[in-house]
Order: C-alpha cells, then structure tokens, then sequence
C-alpha cells in the first residue's frame, strides 16, 4: 500500500515531544524525509532516535532569526526543498490578567506568533508551488480562558495568519491550514500546574471534553499528515478542531 507522504521533505517545528514529536513520528511512518527543530540538544537527539533513520534534528529556537536561516541552510544543503511544512513550535503559561508582565507577554508572542511568522516567510524560498503549510493554533483562540488569555491571544493570531496567507500565497498554490488541538495528553499540557497535581488537571480537564477524554498526540499527528497530505488537496484555509467536541459547544 502506498504512502500519504512518499518522497516529501518536511520540517516539523518544536519536534521534540507531544504534537510536534508524534507528527514527525507519523510523517517519517507514512515516508517523508523529516526534518525536526528543537532548542534542547539532548532532547532533539532522543526525539531523532525514535523517529528512525528518515529524520534529522537542527537545533534552533524559532524566535531567533540567526538560528531559523541556519535551519533553513542545513535544509537547503542536505534536501534543496520543503513539500510539507509544519509550523509547530511555541508554548504559553498560565498567568492572570493582574499578574501579566512584558517579560510573559513577550516571551509568548515572541514563540508563538512571531516563531510562526519567520518559520513561514524564511520557508518560502525552498517551499516548492503547491506544498502544503500547517500552523498550530488552538481552541483556546475561539473560548475564553481563565488565566490564559496572553497565550489564547497568540494562538488567534495564528489562526488569522493562515486566512491571510493563504490569499498571499495564491499564485503559487500553497494551501495554508491551522491544525487546533482541544486538551491533549502532552508534557506541555501537564507542565502548566506542579507535578503532584498534573493527573488532576488531566483528570479535571476531561470532564469538560464532551467525548468524555484527553486527546492522544498521535491523535492530532493523524489530522496534520491529513492537511499535510494530497488527501487535502481542496482544503485551504480552514481551521480543523481536533478538541473532541470542546470547541463546538
């Protein structure tokens, strides 16, 4: 049987662990050559060594631009293009409203939306016409969330920048698509309270997903190589809730 992605070259972002982690895992299974980022040398060889020989790891922050046109130079020498790009690094903490300082606010913007703008612009030049460009986004852009609104606030930035985008990059047939988690099981997830309470707030956020669980990363790693794939081919644009039902009600 054939392969969703046979022969693509892609870069997964932050893929180092939960989503970015199991979609570089999916990619590589369905036999793309897949390259990964991450800012932690030890984790970013671990997370290599578990997608198998089709991966290679460059170390890089996505809110550096000296590190991003070093990704993109190592990308160059060793494929000479990208089929697929997977624009996935970022994070957030949880902090009121009274508490924010430019430090919080910074930091998760300079992640999450400015990381996502440069991943996506210095990609352009290998971006072959017509490759296909996910942007994680998230259910929080849609739903009020307490404590979280810096983080909720980046993540509709990144929703719009696939509507925007995607009228930028018309002429060359580049589809630009937002991927948005609900809760997923991930160390992300469970780092946003102390360790003893993490199974709580897993245990707590599951009541309100109405399939009645967390979502698994690999969950959302079948729904990206989906975007990512031809099987989307008339698929531009949209948001794919992949949240169990969160976001719908």
């Amino acid at each position: 049987m054939s392969k969703k992605l046979e022969g693509k070259i892609a870069l997964v972002t932050g893929g180092t662990s939960g989503i970015g982690l199991a979609t570089a895992q999916e990619f590589a299974a369905q036999g793309a050559r897949v390259f990964i980022t991450g800012r932690r040398q030890a984790e970013l060889d671990a997370a290599v060594a578990s997608i198998g020989q089709n991966a290679v790891g460059i170390r890089g922050d996505v809110a550096s631009m000296d590190d991003l046109d070093r990704v993109y130079a190592e990308i160059s020498n060793k494929a000479g293009h990208l089929d697929i790009l997977f624009a996935n690094a970022g994070g957030g903490d949880m902090m009121p409203l009274g508490a924010i300082t430019e430090e919080h606010f910074d930091r998760i913007f300079n992640s999450n939306v400015k990381g996502t703008l440069f991943t996506v612009q210095k990609a352009l030049p290998l971006l072959k016409d017509g490759s296909s460009v996910i942007l994680t986004a998230s259910t929080t852009s849609t739903k009020g969330t307490e404590n979280f609104s810096v983080y909720s606030a980046s993540k509709a930035a990144v929703r719009n920048f696939a509507r925007s985008w995607l009228l930028d990059l018309k002429p060359r047939h580049i589809r630009v698509n937002a991927i948005s988690p609900g809760p997923i099981r991930t160390p992300g997830l469970g780092g946003l309270v102390p360790p003893e309470h993490t199974e709580g707030l897993f245990a707590h956020l599951s009541t309100l997903v109405p399939i009645g669980r967390l979502g698994e990363a690999s969950e959302i790693a079948k729904a990206v190589t989906f975007l990512a794939s031809d099987d989307s081919s008339f698929i531009n644009g949209i948001e794919l809730f992949v949240d169990g039902g969160v976001a719908q009600i």
